[in-house]
């Protein structure tokens, strides 16, 4: 694919208002492979006025004929998987199996589920003497990240459509052509013209510039905490709704009696993936004393068995993180890790290529609950086990960050593992390896977010109410 030198506004590649753009590096290489226009306070105002003109008549199209629209956009998605998948390789990094299993493959999952609730969903209902109406909030302004550039898109873009919004997508710099390929995808669709609209940009410029704007009466950005409060205030100012899906420090709590080998593989795993890159990451893996030593030797053999290297080679397990800046701030966090006291199992901050951003895959153990890398958000491949003594101390260190995204129990049991899941301050829990259901509903508790994605939950943040008196 070739990069489109303009921004998708109005159903049509147009110009954009400025000549600055941005340079699509790969980070395996860091070789540059294309360049995107870098959108300003202009080309968003473009975009948010062909939405609004839009917004009319999407609002007024029947439910069943924009769910019919979502599976037609799901269809292009899979008829171009491999397209979407070779180029989140190329641009993010994420090993080719990656990219299509989960990369790709979940956001066809999500599309068709709302392919399904988009025709299904009750859009009003009767209490007592009155009909109360679910409508849509209007003008979308959607914010979305590098580390899963087609999902973050499909959770906010299918709801919204289905809940009969229209939409400004601003992606991340990072990852511009996926966004690209995408606005092709909705061309090819048939979805009608403003209803989707792309401006490609940086956050403090374009990013700002959508969460500011007037014409935009909802706001749901998925990144960093601190960029998200700052979304917030900006859209507080308005009496502007926001939606937040925000960090994470999510506990992968190990209780006495569970299989403790296929637990602790399978938290390595989770960390792992997307080379840590994962706002849900099962960064923090907590141990019973008693079975504490066995638990770090297990994750050291099993932290072996994901290898770095290309991307593009069928055997890689962990590709690079995305930019420079993230491997030099995750190399800080370790060196972190390190000076505090925590014992180096596996990894380290030493680069393990001569080129492109790659972490060595890092397992620290003797993590206390206060030291910065049990604390604060790493996004890289970074695992810290901590010790327990029982229950009660487990449940405040997985309690104990201001963060409650998501978070996994192991238990002998499914009601002991439930019984501890219920007392988490978090968003999502995995029972016993539970798989990712499209249908649950994400997001977090404290400053993880506000709101949530997927599902049912999901299209009713882009649904307001309405009751009508009889």
């Amino acid at each position: 694919m070739k990069a489109h030198d303009g921004m998708y506004i109005d159903g049509a590649w147009r110009p954009a208002a400025g000549s600055e753009r941005i340079d699509v590096v790969n980070p395996a290489d860091e070789q540059v492979i294309d360049r995107v226009p870098a959108g300003n306070a202009d080309d968003v105002d473009a975009a948010v006025r062909a939405a609004r003109a839009a917004f009319p008549g999407w609002a007024a199209t029947a439910p069943a004929e924009r769910a019919a629209l979502i599976g037609a956009l799901r269809d292009v998605l899979v008829a171009r998987k491999d397209e979407f998948a070779e180029i989140i390789t190329a641009e993010l990094g994420s090993p080719r199996g990656f990219s299509e299993m989960v990369q790709v493959g979940a956001p066809i999952a999500v599309s068709s589920s709302y392919a399904e609730l988009g025709a299904s969903y009750a859009f009003e209902e009767r209490i007592g003497n009155s009909t109360v109406l679910l409508e849509p909030v209007g003008v979308v302004g959607a914010i979305t990240p590098w580390n899963y550039p087609l999902h973050q898109i499909v959770a906010k873009v299918a709801p919204a459509l289905a809940a009969g919004c229209t939409l400004v997508l601003k992606p991340a710099e990072d990852t511009p052509l996926t966004a690209q390929l995408f606005a092709e995808a909705v061309h090819e669709a048939g979805i009608p013209a403003g209803v989707f609209n792309l401006v490609t940009g940086t956050g403090p410029v374009a990013g700002q510039a959508l969460a500011a704007h007037e014409g935009v009466d909802l706001v749901s950005f998925t990144g960093s905490t601190a960029v998200g409060k700052q979304i917030g205030a900006t859209a507080g100012a308005a009496v502007k709704r926001v939606a937040l899906e925000l960090g994470g420090k999510s506990a992968n709590v190990i209780l006495p009696g569970a299989d403790l080998a296929k637990a602790v593989a399978a938290g390595v795993g989770h960390v792992m993936n997307n080379s840590g890159q994962s706002c849900n990451a099962l960064t923090r893996m907590l141990v019973h004393r008693d079975q504490y030593e066995e638990a770090v030797s297990l994750a050291a053999a099993a932290v072996a068995k994901y290898p770095s290297g290309d991307p593009r080679d069928p055997g890689t397990r962990l590709g690079p993180v995305v930019n420079a800046k993230q491997r030099d701030r995750v190399r800080g966090y370790i060196t972190k890790g390190v000076e505090e006291g925590a014992r180096l199992v596996a990894g380290g901050p030493e680069a393990p290529y001569g080129h492109g951003y790659f972490i060595a895959p890092t397992v620290f153990a003797d993590v206390t609950p206060e030291m910065t890398i049990a604390q604060e958000e790493i996004f890289g491949p970074v695992l810290s086990i901590l010790p327990y003594e029982d229950q009660d101390e487990a449940l405040r260190i997985a309690n104990g960050t201001v963060y409650g995204l998501g978070g996994a129990v192991w238990a002998a049991d499914e009601e002991t593992a439930v019984a501890f899941a219920r007392r988490m301050d978090t968003g999502q829990v995995d029972i016993n390896g539970g798989r990712f259901n499209p249908l649950a509903p994400f997001g977090g508790y404290k400053q993880s977010g506000v709101g949530r994605e997927l599902g049912p939950h999901g299209l009713a943040e882009y649904l307001q109410t309405k009751s009508l008196q009889f």
